[in-house]
């Protein structure tokens, strides 16, 4: 479907339309074959040229390298319209995008030049970027990677959880081999607690369904947590208790961290988490999952508790003493604030992702949000949910983006390993090397994406065990 740009509002997200534009490529020549590049409503003499008004510009990605020689351009592709508060400054984006017909000559502009206008206008500086995980090479990636402390902060690896998994105890998927084979060296691996009482609804949202029988979410989870030691005494993988564990662990030792999603098993027990600690060597506790427990709120439901409850701020305080990772995944806002009062250790936010101004009842956070983890020396797992993120460069974006904000120490990875309903962009760990590389594309330093893929989440780990 051929549109004029002020349709472009109107047009469906995600549908097949044919725009004419004129291209501004980022590259330091007149004429370039590129995938990424924009395209403005009229006539770019130069750089400065590119149109503030984000209705009357697209950012370009091409399905091959499209030669551009500074004439108009017809180009067909998939239109994603992007949220008005995104802070990339962009509207609109061409996906799959194929020339269908090209123009006269105009003038050509340096790369310089088109860095510093994209800066001038609050955008990301222009650089090539891979349209695909099948496009970046991961031998950097690979090579930083190598002999360096990985960690996963939210994974469901192995296909632990499922009331029906646990029950039938259904076989594992490979857990040690990706991670050996990506570079991986820990993952928190994380037994959800809530979910014989939730379900995923017509709205693709899990929302609880009904109250919990007494005792019925801690035999749930304690029969989580043998399978989750099933696999790994199966695959052989490492259980870190300790200190000196985290810093032997490595991708040719792979091991994990015990977790739960949601402190629901407590069922309002406190002495329940110390036996958690010693009977199921747990040293990462999430407080809430997908209902409202007796710990405190949740982003996806009104709240009811006013955010922390009294006993969700003595849980908090029995994992400072007993040397347990706090983690406010799903909490609301006021959740988080008065975790982070109360807590002596930093907090992980173990997966999200940022956006100024996130929808009622998303998993996605704001700025404020952000740094009340930052200003407890936390650290953020950003997740590569499909949802949130069209790719692997994208979500490297959203990490740098979220570092610019709050600081390079404050960010991690958190891949929700086999635990998104709305698919991921980063599905096994062989693909670390992939998303290692795509963040040095970013411009981040090499020491700088080694803190995000684990040492930021490791020196919160050695702060929390040592009190």
């Amino acid at each position: 479907m051929r549109i004029a740009w002020k349709d472009l509002a109107q047009s469906p997200h995600g549908s097949l339309v044919e725009l004419e534009g004129w291209p501004l490529p980022p590259a330091e020549c007149e004429t370039a074959s590129l995938r990424y590049f924009a395209l403005a409503d009229d006539a770019i003499c130069c750089a400065g040229c590119l149109p503030q008004d984000a209705e009357r510009r697209v950012e370009i990605f091409a399905a091959e390298p499209i030669h551009l020689d500074g004439g108009a351009l017809s180009l067909r592709g998939r239109l994603l319209r992007l949220p008005e508060d995104d802070a990339s400054g962009w509207r609109y984006q061409l996906h799959d995008a194929q020339a269908v017909q090209q123009t006269a000559i105009a003038a050509g502009f340096s790369r310089r030049q088109a860095i510093g206008a994209a800066l001038a206008f609050g955008l990301s500086a222009w650089q090539p970027l891979p349209a695909s995980a099948a496009e970046i090479d991961p031998q950097p990636g690979r090579r930083l990677l190598a002999g360096h402390l990985t960690i996963d902060l939210h994974s469901h690896a192995g296909a632990i959880n499922g009331v029906r998994r646990i029950a039938e105890r259904a076989p594992y998927q490979p857990v040690a081999a990706p991670m050996r084979a990506g570079g991986m060296a820990a993952i928190c691996l994380s037994v959800v607690a809530d979910s014989p009482v939730t379900r995923l609804d017509a709205d693709r949202r899990i929302r609880p369904q009904r109250n919990p029988k007494q005792g019925e979410l801690y035999a749930h989870t304690k029969a989580g947590m043998e399978r989750a030691l099933g696999l790994v005494r199966e695959q052989k993988l490492g259980i870190i208790r300790s200190i000196a564990d985290l810093r032997a662990a490595s991708a040719n030792k792979p091991s994990v961290i015990i977790a739960t999603e949601g402190a629901d098993f407590l069922e309002g027990k406190l002495e329940r988490l110390e036996a958690a600690h010693r009977d199921w060597h747990l040293r990462h506790l999430q407080l809430v999952h997908y209902r409202p427990n007796e710990l405190g709120d949740i982003q996806t439901e009104p709240a009811v508790h006013g955010g922390l409850t009294d006993f969700g701020a003595a849980v908090i305080e029995r994992c400072n003493a007993l040397g347990i990772v706090v983690d406010v995944a799903h909490g609301t806002f006021d959740l988080v604030a008065r975790a982070a009062k109360v807590s002596r250790t930093p907090l992980i936010l173990s997966h999200t992702s940022y956006r100024a101004k996130p929808r009622e009842f998303s998993r996605r956070i704001n700025v404020a949000h952000a740094r009340l983890i930052a200003d407890t020396g936390g650290v953020i797992g950003i997740w590569p949910n499909q949802s949130n993120f069209a790719d692997l460069p994208a979500m490297t974006a959203g990490m740098a983006q979220l570092a610019g904000l709050i600081g390079i120490h404050h960010v991690g990875l958190g891949t929700d390993m086999m635990g998104m309903p709305s698919g991921s962009v980063l599905d096994t760990y062989e693909e670390l090397p992939l998303l290692a590389t795509a963040l040095l594309q970013q411009g981040l330093k090499e020491e700088d994406v080694l803190k995000i893929l684990g040492g930021n989440y490791a020196r919160v780990f050695e702060q929390s065990l040592a009190g």
